[in-house]
């Protein structure tokens, strides 16, 4: 019994010591072109410039938006927005805390109507 037990081991380690075989190292290759500098440069910008050729699902033959509003008009809303604090006050930002009464909203509106 204790002989087939170590004639299987033996087969078992002489079956892995084959199996286990190294790859061989065949060094960096060299860069073979045919095309110049210039020309790479240039086809990776017409290639950055088009679509994606392999873009699948959500965004596959997504086209441009045309605006209609004016820039200086879309700049100037945002430079609004930017300046605002209140803009982007989330309550989920001050997680187990409150919000700082700084950056309270008023409860009561400042704006007046005029009469008529």
């Amino acid at each position: 019994m204790k002989t087939s037990k170590i004639v299987a081991a033996a087969v078992l380690t002489i079956l892995a010591a084959a199996g286990a075989q190294a790859e061989t190292y065949e060094g960096v290759h060299a860069l073979a072109s045919a095309e110049s500098r210039a020309e790479v440069s240039s086809q990776a910008v017409a290639a950055a410039h088009t679509g994606n050729p392999y873009s699948e699902g959500a965004n596959a033959g997504v086209q441009a938006i045309a605006s209609t509003a004016d820039r200086s008009t879309v700049r100037a809303g945002a430079v609004v927005k930017a300046h605002d604090p209140f803009a982007s006050l989330d309550r989920r930002a001050f997680y187990r805390d409150q919000v700082p009464a700084a950056y309270s909203k008023p409860k009561v509106s400042t704006t007046r109507q005029a009469g008529l």
